[in-house]
């Protein structure tokens, strides 16, 4: 991705969220004049002050999942789920703002679709964001691609 479309693209999401610059740069914690720069496409911003951005527009990444693994895995084994992976846009390194975050499961055997559901509240709780939980029981075209971009929580 080009210097002037990271810039573009994140603001049209501090836009798209209502924030000055100055509210972006203190909640990402970046000064306000490196966002002016990041959005005319004078500067590009680090891997670091990316995912600072990222987190304050409230956009999931694999790292803000990831960093809540043992809670999810805990989670997960209380409603018998297992071997839980992430798929889709967050996988993908592609979450923009309002993406949720897609955990594929394998249930255990006397797992319901309750257990499901209540995974998928718990989950979204932790995380504050939109879960959507899919059991890997599934077949077909669909399943593939998920199973081919699913990766280790």
């Amino acid at each position: 991705m080009s210097d002037a479309s990271v810039g573009e693209e994140l603001q049209r999401l501090r836009r798209l969220a209502a924030l000055s610059q100055r509210e972006l740069a203190a909640l990402a914690d970046v000064p306000q004049p490196n966002i002016a720069a990041y959005e005319s496409g004078r500067r590009q911003p680090s891997a670091e002050t990316l995912a600072r951005l990222r987190a304050a527009l409230g956009i999931p990444s694999l790292d803000r999942v990831r960093a809540a693994r043992e809670p999810i895995l805990e989670v997960a084994a209380r409603r018998r789920l297992s071997d839980v992976r992430v798929f889709g846009s967050v996988a993908r390194g592609e979450a923009r703002a309002g993406s949720d975050v897609d955990l594929l499961v394998h249930p255990a055997p006397d797992a319901s679709l309750f257990d499901l559901a209540a995974f998928m509240d718990e989950v979204a709780e932790l995380l504050g964001i939109h879960v959507d939980v899919v059991s890997d029981r599934g077949t077909g075209p669909v399943m593939d691609r998920i199973l081919a971009e699913a990766v280790t929580l």
